[in-house]
């Protein structure tokens, strides 16, 4: 029982680092990269729809990315929905078949603003699996009665160290992002 929650913490957790590090990966740099563009919504036909449902992204060079939709009525629609995203600060082009966009030079302020929004998003990963980690120890807790309290310290200790390992995965993941950031 003590195996199987442990298990379970231990999946749950590399689930919220592997989703940390999507979350990172939204926050642009420099150059263009498709991820930045991954979970911007397009209304199509009434409905919100990932970008990347609704088109080919490709990043011809450094800092420009070429958006091709799968259906080209979708064209105005996606031009908007990257117009309209914040923290992007692009200005898409259309010409018909193809979206294409430049991205900007980011100033040196932009930069710490970036990587304050990044420190943000990773404490408030951190808080998830500070979430996570209490969720199961109330669940070794409960099993108080059905085992010694050897193997519920030991499983508290394993529960801490696991923690402790996936914080520490974020904290890195987040070192990577910030270097990246501030990288002229």
């Amino acid at each position: 029982m003590i195996a199987e929650i442990l298990a379970d913490t231990k999946t749950r957790m590399t689930r919220a680092v592997e989703a940390a590090k999507e979350d990172f990966a939204t926050v642009r740099t420099g150059r263009a990269n498709p991820q930045l563009f991954q979970k911007i919504l397009v209304d199509y036909y009434g409905s919100p729809t990932p970008l990347a449902q609704l088109a080919s992204l490709q990043s011809p060079e450094a800092r420009s990315l070429v958006i091709t939709p799968y259906d080209k009525s979708a064209l105005k629609a996606i031009e908007q929905a990257i117009r309209d995203t914040p923290n992007l600060g692009v200005n898409p082009t259309n010409d018909g078949n193809i979206v294409r966009v430049t991205m900007p030079e980011l100033t040196e302020e932009r930069r710490k603003e970036y990587v304050k929004l990044v420190r943000s998003k990773g404490e408030d990963h951190k808080v998830h699996l500070r979430g996570i980690r209490r969720k199961s120890k109330d669940e070794l807790d409960a099993l108080k009665s059905e085992v010694g309290e050897d193997d519920l310290a030991r499983a508290e200790k394993e529960l801490d160290g696991i923690t402790r390992t996936h914080v520490d995965a974020i904290d890195d993941a987040l070192k990577r992002k910030e270097s990246e950031l501030l990288e002229v």
